[in-house]
C-alpha cells in the first residue's frame, strides 16, 4: 500500500518562522479559482472618480510625465488621505501608564496612490501605466524620506473587499512610521546576522539557488526575479526581487523600474488568469530611512493573493497553512 505524502514544515530563514504546507490536503491549482460573479461596481458617489474634491495632490502624472495642474488629463495622483492613520505633528509625545505600558503619538504621513479608470486593476493596465505608478512611489518616497519623524515607508495596495479594499476604486497606499515593524525588524537582524556569518547577501544566495533549480521560477527578466517562496506564507504568494543587490527600493534605476513593471504586469496578470482575479496584497519592504547602514539588507516586493482565512490554528500559533506546494502553484502560474 503506499503510504500518502505526508505534510512538510517549512523553515523561513529570515522570519525564523515555519510555515505548515499541508501536502496532506493538497488542492488542485485550479481549486483556488475565485468563484464570482464580476459586479460592476457605480461610479456615483465615488471618492476617487471626483479626485477634485480630494484633499489637494502632492505629485501628478499625466501619461507618464509629471505634470503641475490637475485637469482631465491626470492618470496618476498622490493625495492626503482624508481619514490617515498617521498624521504631521512636532513630537512624538513619549508618555507612560503604570511602570509597564507606553505610548507615542502616531506621527507620519499618509497617502493615497489613485489611478484614473474606476475598474481596471493593475493587472489589467498596460506596461507604461504600471510603470507610472511605480514611477510615483519611487517620487513620493525620495519625497516623504527627508520629513521629519519617518524612520519607514510602507508603499502597499489591497485588491478586492476580501483583501481589505474599502473603496472598489483600483488605489495604494504609502504610509510612514516613526518606528520599524517587528516584522522588518526580524528580518533586518537576521540578514546582518547571515551576511556577517556568510559574507553573503541571504536574498543574493536564494535568487542564485532558485535559477539554477528553476522550479519555483514564475517569471524573470534582465533585473528581477519572481518565485513562489520556499516557504510561502500563503498559496500562489509571489517575491519579486531584484538580481543585482541593493538594500534600497528608492534607487532603483529607469531601466529598472521598466523591468519591475515587466515583472509586476506579468505576475499579476498570471493570478489574474490563474486565479479568476483574486483578492491580494502586495507590499515593498525596503531599508529604513534612519541612516543607518543597511546594505546587508535587500529590497523586494510582495504579493499575497487571498486564497484561504486564518482560522485558530494559524492565529494561536501563529504559524501559516498552504494547501499548495510552492513548485506547483510556481508551475501553474507559468502556464498562464
Amino acid at each position: 500500500m503506499n503510504k500518502k505524502a505526508s505534510s512538510e514544515l517549512r523553515y523561513d530563514l529570515l522570519s525564523k518562522n515555519w510555515v505548515v504546507i499541508a501536502t496532506g490536503r493538497a488542492r488542485k491549482p485550479k481549486s483556488f479559482k475565485e468563484k464570482k460573479k464580476k459586479e460592476k461596481v457605480s461610479k456615483s458617489g465615488c471618492p476617487f472618480c471626483k479626485i477634485e474634491t480630494q484633499e489637494h495632490p502632492t505629485v501628478i502624472f499625466s501619461n507618464g510625465e509629471k505634470v503641475d495642474s490637475l485637469d482631465n488629463k491626470w492618470t496618476t495622483v498622490s493625495i492626503p488621505n482624508k481619514y490617515p492613520a498617521f498624521t504631521p505633528g512636532n513630537s512624538l509625545n513619549k508618555r507612560k501608564e503604570g511602570n509597564f505600558y507606553q505610548t507615542i503619538d502616531a506621527v507620519g504621513y499618509h497617502e493615497v496612490v489613485v489611478t484614473r479608470d474606476h475598474e481596471k486593476s493593475i493587472a489589467c493596465f498596460s506596461l507604461n501605466k504600471v510603470e507610472e505608478l511605480i514611477d510615483v512611489f519611487q517620487e513620493r518616497f525620495l519625497d516623504l524620506k527627508k520629513k521629519p519623524f519617518v524612520k519607514y515607508i510602507s508603499i502597499f495596495h489591497n485588491h478586492g473587499e476580501k483583501a481589505g479594499a474599502s473603496i472598489a476604486h483600483p488605489h495604494s497606499q504609502i504610509i510612514t512610521t516613526p518606528l520599524i515593524d517587528t516584522d522588518l525588524e526580524k528580518a533586518l537582524v537576521n540578514s546582518g546576522k547571515y551576511y556577517k556569518a556568510h559574507h553573503q547577501c541571504f536574498y543574493c544566495l536564494m535568487n542564485k539557488w532558485e535559477q539554477k533549480l528553476k522550479r519555483r521560477i514564475v517569471f524573470e527578466n534582465k533585473s528581477f526575479l519572481a518565485i513562489c517562496p520556499f516557504a510561502s506564507k500563503s498559496a500562489f504568494q509571489v517575491i519579486i526581487s531584484p538580481k543585482k543587490h541593493s538594500a534600497y527600493f528608492e534607487k532603483i534605476s529607469k531601466e529598472e523600474k521598466k523591468d519591475l513593471a515587466q515583472s509586476v504586469k506579468v505576475v499579476l496578470s498570471k493570478l489574474y488568469k490563474g486565479l479568476n482575479d483574486p483578492p491580494y496584497n502586495f507590499y515593498i519592504h525596503t531599508a529604513p530611512t534612519d541612516n543607518k547602514d543597511y546594505d546587508y539588507y535587500h529590497w523586494h516586493w510582495t504579493i499575497m493573493p487571498k486564497t484561504s482565512i486564518w482560522a485558530g490554528f494559524e492565529l494561536g500559533a501563529g504559524m501559516e497553512i498552504s494547501t499548495i506546494e510552492p513548485e506547483k502553484a510556481a508551475e501553474y502560474l507559468r502556464k498562464q
